[in-house]
């Protein structure tokens, strides 16, 4: 059974910084493009980075320069470092899989910038 089980997400102040976490199972994680998206109110989920089955990244241009993502092949787990967080990084941030037309996604997990 394949899941992604996101976590970390929380409430922080402007200019604060989280680590999210997602841990995967069910499937061989090393070979899938592990990607994290963002889902705010009334808004469209956005890709906010990706990371190759190499480690080569992209990230969307909001978040260039304060956003790392990373994963650990041994853990089946991908990283989301956020760093001075802003309040339109509020939302609820999706784990994502995919491989060749393969897509998981995980629940979500709420992250709110606000003072």
């Amino acid at each position: 059974q394949v899941q992604l089980v996101e976590s970390g997400g929380g409430l922080v102040q402007p200019g604060g910084s989280l680590r999210l976490s997602c841990a995967a199972s069910g499937f061989t994680f090393s070979i899938f493009t592990m990607g994290w998206y963002r889902q705010a109110p009334e808004k469209q989920r956005e890709l906010v980075a990706h990371i190759f089955r190499d480690g080569t990244t992209n990230y969307a241009d909001s978040v260039k320069g304060r956003f790392a993502i990373s994963r650990d092949n041994a853990k089946n787990t991908v990283y989301l470092q956020m760093n001075s967080l802003k309040p339109d990084d509020t939302a609820v941030y999706y784990c994502n899989a995919g491989f060749i037309g393969v897509n998981y996604w995980g629940k979500g997990t709420l992250v709110t910038v606000s003072s």
